[in-house]
């Protein structure tokens, strides 16, 4: 399926212009189904991208503490140093698992099977096309306000 349509204005000859994307010819409850089922998966994206977050700010937490057991020992307090070292530092987050574990256990096991499963039913609903519930707001918002629906500028 093309993205794009050939421009018919003689001044835009040559020029692509973005397909109308709203798939008119499929049902408004698919097209509600599938949109619910993309956003879902967005809402997966987030909590993958809060999953990295988490893992960054432990890394970046447990280099910080390193070189408080650097520092400590620098300043004379081995014992103390020494303390911090066997308590915390190396610590797995979760049991038998540091931050990169989780991330690639949820990676593995939930996520790539959300986003295969998305491409799926959209390539069975929508012919793999994307955000077409968003492409029939854009539609219906940008015709209320008089605008072109697919052509460039605002």
């Amino acid at each position: 399926m093309s993205r794009h349509t050939q421009v018919e204005d003689p001044e835009q000859a040559g020029k692509e212009a973005p397909a109308n994307r709203t798939r008119p010819d499929l049902d408004d409850a698919t097209v509600e189904a599938v949109g619910r089922l993309s956003e879902a998966l967005e809402w997966v994206e987030r909590a993958r991208g809060a999953l990295y977050e988490f893992h960054q700010l432990c890394g970046h937490a447990d280099l910080t503490l390193g070189a408080a057991i650097s520092q400590l020992e620098e300043a004379g307090h081995p014992r103390t140093a020494a303390l911090v070292r066997g308590r915390l530092h190396g610590r797995n987050v979760l049991d038998g698992r540091w931050t990169f574990q989780i991330v690639e256990e949820y990676d593995d096991l939930y996520y790539h099977s959300f986003v295969d499963v998305d491409e799926e039913v959209r390539r069975r609903l929508t012919g793999g096309e994307r955000h077409v519930h968003e492409a029939r707001m854009k539609a219906r918002e940008r015709a209320r306000a008089g605008r072109d629906l697919w052509g460039p500028g605002a």
